[in-house]
């Protein structure tokens, strides 16, 4: 496979919500199935940092770097070579008006642009990640606290679950599906962080997935990151599912 995009994801921010299947039913792309944890539907609110990015070994000046905020949940695709785990998104935020048109055009992706901030405060061993953005005149996101050093990921974990799906799924305009792959290393994480929302989440997300983002988040994990890369997506066939 060609590689497509090549970048760095870091301190990626990731709260996991309990979502009834029946919500996300509606979402899934033709070819895959919902991905359950212990029998529960899951969705995340994952906020990380683009670093270095290249597409197709091009650096596009003022492109490079940037955020992305996205509400994903995990399907699955049964392949010959065995069960492809991977994401499927509702919605996914950048602030870069030209990365959201091309993502938007190209592969139908839920891309939206509005202004954007991120920080990290750090006071001895705890940490502060905060993800934001601004839509109508109002900043909206989260931030997740943590403490001590970030560890391997535990086999069997649920940190493993959400963060070891390298496929990615999304529904095109004909109804049928684009697929691709996306490889990194195991990531460290911070596990059991502390989760806090301001703002009004139903404004981006609309009310139904607003009022889940408002309650109480399943677990909340932060991941070093690593480099990556994005394989060129494929279309599915039609008649996989």
């Amino acid at each position: 496979m060609r590689s497509f995009l090549r970048a760095e994801w870091r301190d990626l921010v990731i709260a996991n919500f309990r979502v009834p299947p029946s919500m996300l039913e509606p979402l899934v792309p033709r070819g895959t199935t919902l991905d359950l944890w212990e029998g529960d539907a899951l969705a995340s609110l994952v906020g990380f940092r683009f670093v270095s990015t290249r597409v197709l070994g091009v650096s596009v000046p003022l492109h490079r770097d940037f955020l992305e905020v996205n509400l994903r949940f995990y399907v699955r695709r049964e392949a010959h070579d065995g069960a492809r785990r991977g994401v499927a998104f509702i919605r996914e935020l950048v602030p870069r008006h030209a990365i959201a048109w091309m993502a938007r055009a190209l592969y139908n992706e839920p891309y939206r642009a509005l202004p954007m901030r991120h920080g990290r405060r750090t006071a001895g061993t705890a940490d502060a990640w905060r993800y934001e953005w601004r839509e109508a005149g109002t900043w909206t996101g989260f931030t997740a606290h943590t403490t001590g050093l970030p560890q391997a990921l535990v086999p069997g974990s649920k940190a493993e679950f959400i963060t070891e799906h390298y496929w990615g799924y999304t529904p095109q305009r004909d109804g049928s599906t684009v697929e691709y792959h996306v490889e990194h290393p195991r990531w460290q994480v911070w596990d059991h962080g502390a989760f806090e929302v301001h703002g009004d989440l139903r404004r981006t997300y609309g009310d139904a997935f607003g009022e889940i983002l408002h309650g109480q988040a399943d677990s909340v994990f932060v991941a070093v990151g690593s480099p990556i890369t994005v394989f060129q997506p494929e279309r599915l066939q039609h008649g996989t599912r």
